[in-house]
């Protein structure tokens, strides 16, 4: 039985780990060719690992989404290896520090922002030039968060950066939607990931609060996620551009 992607060739930024390790997997699983990238080269290659095992088809390649020249070259090497490109999963992101805004530092604005909004941008900017270039259509989607949607108090650096995701989302769904190319992001609620753990290590009591603003009584799983970035790459969603799905269980529904 074929998958929803099978024989798609799917780029994933941040693959290493979290979301976009299961996000990869779960393209393997569902019939893809993947591109695992991310700046981590041992742990992505243990995503490759993970999906080869599976009986899946991967590679690994080493990018840091901040430089255009490592983007251009991921997604050049992804032709190179694999003949064209047909989906990409732009997940790559960090945290940052948690401060308020006048006590955010410029080095930390400038962190998130060359990470979570600028390496998004490169990442669609030569993804697009590929599509262009194919004379193909494509699917590409981006983490945002439902931080891109509301304000979230000591966080203005990552929520500034991630609005400016759902923005680049929408702006290049409109610009490219005659070309059959496909913009959207997902926005993902408190996820179980390395990143939040590290949040939470030692703080019992933020974890309870956080809790607490879950209806569904439970943080998601890396693969709640995955599961609609891929359904959105797919063919299944031929009808869906410039969306901003939100994956939060119910979070910013209160």
């Amino acid at each position: 039985m074929s998958g929803i992607v099978q024989d798609k060739v799917v780029l994933v930024t941040g693959a290493a780990g979290g979301i976009g390790r299961a996000a990869s997997e779960i393209f393997a699983r569902e019939g893809a060719k993947v591109v695992v990238s991310d700046l981590q080269e041992d742990n992505g290659q243990e995503t490759v690992e993970l999906i080869e095992k599976a009986g899946g088809d991967a590679t690994f390649i080493r990018c840091d989404v901040s430089k255009a020249a490592d983007v251009e070259s991921l997604v050049q090497q992804t032709v190179a290896t694999y003949g064209h490109l047909d989906c990409a999963y732009n997940n790559a992101g960090v945290e940052g520090e948690w401060t308020r805004i006048h006590e955010c530092t410029e080095e930390n604005f400038d962190f998130n922002y060359n990470i979570n909004l600028k390496g998004v941008f490169l990442c669609i900017k030569y993804q697009v030039t590929q599509f262009l270039a194919q004379k193909s259509p494509g699917a590409i989607v981006s983490t945002a968060s439902i931080a891109g949607l509301v304000g979230s108090k000591n966080a203005g650096a990552y929520v500034a950066a991630k609005h400016g995701v759902v923005g680049l989302t929408k702006t290049a769904a409109l610009e490219y939607a005659t070309k059959g190319i496909r913009v959207n992001a997902v926005c993902p609620g408190v996820i179980r990931t390395p990143m939040l753990e590290r949040m939470l290590e030692g703080k019992p009591q933020m974890e309870a609060a956080m809790l607490g603003f879950e209806p569904i009584g439970r943080f998601g799983a890396p693969s709640e996620i995955g599961e609609a970035a891929v359904w959105l790459c797919s063919d299944n969603a031929s009808f869906v551009t410039g969306h901003a799905m939100v994956v939060d269980g119910g979070a910013i529904a209160c």
